[in-house]
């Protein structure tokens, strides 16, 4: 008999044959790929052809989950600091802050209302789920982001930035959700709280991305002069670079994720070869979609009729309250009095405000945020509560987005995109 094993390479092999060689049709088609794996997972899963049979252990599941979502969103927000390509002044980021610093916050605080008084938590358990489900991801929303560095279009480049700085920006709340969960009486945390947690954890993420990447490329640029790498390993050094700054922010308690999108902001901005960049991007985004594809089918693969159909209709309430209510009035009134960069409109497009608000994709960055919950003490009935809460929300996501990012994208780019009486696109030049 042959191994499971062998049988799961064999179809993974041949799924990632299929959607190589089909990618010019699926590109033209309603449909994520992201959607397409998540369908496979569930076929290979327990339900049907069981080839992926993971121990039903809580623990054990949560680990292996967070380890590899881990290793896909620290890639992925590399990614994204190295397709932008902009001043690094408020003017230029305006959109991004006003996402972070306003929208982030409406999103927790709405969904922590939510399950408090709809879903039977308590505050610390609201706030947990909020935090967990309130980041858009970077991985699935590859569609609706920068193309490459000379894109600017401001929609695409507020919803990279979002995803890049929003994964790790959650990571405070979570705290927050796991402190009360171990104990109610804030005044006994909250202090701690706000100085590591908050302050320094962010403080030390930024610091250690800028200080990190450009020692490595200095260290990089001084041993290439006296012998030359090899030129097939050269683009590891995006990896290394993504570890290093990864693991050296993790040691001083800062956030990691954050550190890692600083740093390829770093990088896109240290080589006087433009290649050098470039030729990183297209290797990470290689090595992210390959991991993309084990992330979703792993999640298809643990899905479970039962539970979800006994957290069907809380999933329901907080999908349409999260997807058409909480994210879309939460970007109109974050955008309020916004002005394009690249335009002679005084504010924001209408439709590009609402497709900001629509595109708030979820998907591995939860998962991550999940699996650490678990590890945490998040335990018990409001672990199954939640994680079956976030598992389908992201689902729906997978499913509602991946359909309608085509369409709607294409509808943006031929009515509003490239109707705008906008300045010429920036180029890397430009910015140097």
């Amino acid at each position: 008999m042959v191994d499971i094993y062998i049988i799961n390479l064999f179809v993974i092999g041949l799924l990632l044959l299929m959607v190589t060689l089909g990618s010019g049709w699926i590109a033209r088609l309603p449909l994520s790929f992201a959607l397409i794996y998540l369908v496979v997972g569930i076929l290979l899963g327990p339900y049907v052809f069981g080839l992926i049979q993971l121990r039903r252990d809580e623990v054990f599941n949560a680990e292996v989950l967070q380890k590899i979502t881990e290793l896909v969103v620290i890639i992925s927000v590399f990614g994204c600091g190295l397709k932008i390509v902009r001043p690094l002044s408020l003017g230029a980021w305006d959109i991004t802050a006003r996402l972070i610093v306003f929208l982030m916050p409406i999103s927790i605080l709405a969904l922590a209302v939510v399950g408090k008084l709809f879903l039977g938590m308590n505050w610390a358990e609201a706030i947990l789920l909020g935090a967990i489900l309130a980041p858009t991801d970077p991985v699935l929303a590859s569609e609706v982001q920068l193309t490459d560095t000379n894109d600017q279009d401001e929609l695409r480049f507020g919803l990279t930035s979002e995803g890049g700085l929003n994964d790790a920006l959650a990571f405070p709340f979570v705290y927050f959700g796991l402190h009360a969960l171990k104990d109610d009486n804030w005044d006994n945390w909250f202090k701690q709280w706000i100085a590591v947690d908050l302050i320094w954890a962010i403080a030390a993420g930024i610091v250690m991305g800028i200080v990190v990447a450009k020692s490595l490329i200095w260290i990089e640029q001084k041993l290439q002069k006296r012998r030359r790498a090899d030129q097939l390993m050269e683009d590891f050094i995006a990896i290394s670079t993504i570890l290093i700054t990864y693991s050296l922010t993790e040691m001083v308690n800062g956030y990691g994720f954050l550190a890692v999108f600083v740093a390829g902001l770093v990088v896109q901005r240290s080589y006087k070869n433009h290649q050098k960049p470039l030729a990183q991007l297209e290797f990470v985004e290689k090595v992210e979609k390959l991991l993309e594809v084990g992330t979703i089918l792993l999640l298809g693969s643990i899905l479970l009729f039962q539970p979800m159909l006994n957290y069907a209709t809380q999933s329901l309430l907080v999908i349409i309250l999260l997807f058409f209510i909480i994210r879309p009035v939460g970007v109109w009134i974050s955008t309020i009095g916004k002005r394009p960069v690249d335009s002679h409109r005084r504010t924001f497009h209408p439709g590009t405000r609402w497709l900001i608000g629509w595109f708030g994709i979820r998907g591995v960055g939860s998962l991550y945020y999940l699996a650490y919950a678990f590890g945490h003490g998040l335990k018990g009935e409001p672990a199954e509560q939640i994680a079956w809460i976030t598992y389908t929300t992201i689902v729906a996501s997978v499913i509602i987005h991946g359909i309608s990012a085509t369409p709607l994208m294409k509808l943006y780019e031929r009515n509003i995109a490239n109707q705008r009486n906008a300045t010429p696109p920036a180029t890397i030049d430009e910015f140097e």
